[in-house]
Formats: C-alpha cells, sequence, structure tokens
C-alpha cells in the first residue's frame, strides 16, 4: 500500500509544502547564479526515470562555460565555480528537484537517476532501479554518496528497490539531512569513471 499509493501522496504533499517554505531561497539561489554565471540558472539534462521514461531533471547551474582557445568546453572541475562549489557542498543546487518530486518524475527518495546512454550497461538485476521512481536521495548517497564504486550504488539501488518501505524512506531521509548539514561525503575524491568506461561493451 506504502509503495504504489502512500508513497506518492507524501511526495506530492511535502513536495508542494517545500516549494512554497523555500520559494524566497529558490529565488535567492537563483538570483546569485544570473549575477555570477548568467543565464540560464538552472540546468535541465534527460534522465530515465520509472519504467525509463526519459524526463527531464533539474538543478541549479554549478558550471560557467568556460572554453579553450579551440572553442571547446574545459573539463568540469575547470568550470566549476566557487558559487557552484558552495551550492553543491550544501546541496542547494538541489532544490529544483521538488519541481521533478512535485509533477511526478522523481520522488524524494529512491535511486538517484543516472545518464540514458547507462541503460545498456546494467545487469538484469540492476535494472530493477527502474521498477520505481529516481530520488533526489536515495540508499547509496547515504552509504557514502561519492565515495563508492559504481557496482556498490547499484547493488545498493538494488536493496532499496526490494525493500521499499515507510521505515526505509524515514531512515534514509534523516541520514540525508544529517549528511547535508554535516556536508559528509563531498571532500573525498570521487570516481571520475563513468560506468560506460568502467564496463565497456556493457553486460
Amino acid at each position: 500500500m506504502y509503495k504504489n499509493f502512500f508513497k506518492r501522496f507524501f511526495d506530492f504533499v511535502f513536495s508542494a509544502v517545500l516549494i512554497v517554505l523555500l520559494l524566497p531561497v529558490f529565488f535567492a539561489v537563483w538570483l546569485l547564479i544570473r549575477l555570477k554565471m548568467g543565464s540560464p540558472a538552472i540546468f535541465k539534462q534527460a534522465r530515465p526515470g520509472r519504467d525509463e521514461k526519459i524526463f527531464y531533471i533539474m538543478k541549479f547551474r554549478t558550471m560557467d562555460n568556460s572554453k579553450d582557445s579551440f572553442g571547446n568546453l574545459l573539463p568540469d572541475e575547470a568550470r566549476l565555480t566557487p558559487l557552484g562549489k558552495f551550492l553543491r557542498k550544501t546541496s542547494l543546487d538541489e532544490i529544483p528537484q521538488l519541481l521533478n518530486v512535485f509533477k511526478g518524475e522523481m520522488s524524494f527518495i529512491g535511486p538517484r537517476p543516472l545518464l540514458p546512454q547507462y541503460l545498456s550497461h546494467y545487469t538484469k538485476e540492476e535494472k530493477l532501479r527502474h521498477s520505481v521512481r529516481p530520488g533526489i536521495s536515495g540508499l547509496a548517497q547515504v552509504s557514502g554518496r561519492n565515495c563508492i564504486s559504481w557496482d556498490e550504488k547499484l547493488a545498493f539501488d538494488v536493496k532499496y528497490v526490494k525493500n521499499v518501505s515507510f521505515l526505509s524512506d524515514l531512515k534514509i531521509a534523516v541520514l540525508t539531512l544529517k549528511k547535508v548539514l554535516r556536508c559528509e561525503g563531498v571532500n573525498c575524491v570521487p570516481n571520475e569513471r563513468s560506468l560506460c568506461e568502467e564496463r565497456g561493451g556493457g553486460k
């Protein structure tokens, strides 16, 4: 009952409440980005959601458009601005995803939505991550965030999907809040290899 009805009900109600409460923060961050980095302030990217249906995830922009002498964009780490680093460290860049939750494209808790090109690289078991709505935070994020391998992240996603419950979501939400307040998991060196690079031709 929780997985099929109440989870979406809670997502809808709480996202609506938070959108209203955080509106001043939303506009303050939006204005800072426009002043520091220009337009657009919100970054949109295609991601596969529930049943692998493509939607556009929304985040506050954290990188500028700096290019090299040949007109090519510089690497991500070179384009990440001081403001962007702050937004990522505090997770304020995630606020626009409340709109994704409100629309039913995402949930507060669930497997983080990854890139569409990763779809062909999942095992049959790992594809279970798309049987539920993707989340702003998930079991993998509170179990290591940037500091664990792709195999570990996907294993946590499958474990979550097989054990969805109100109590597990509540526990993940509390742990997420603690990590955000303590800025945990953002200072380690993340694995910069994509899933495609790690698995080559896929499985």
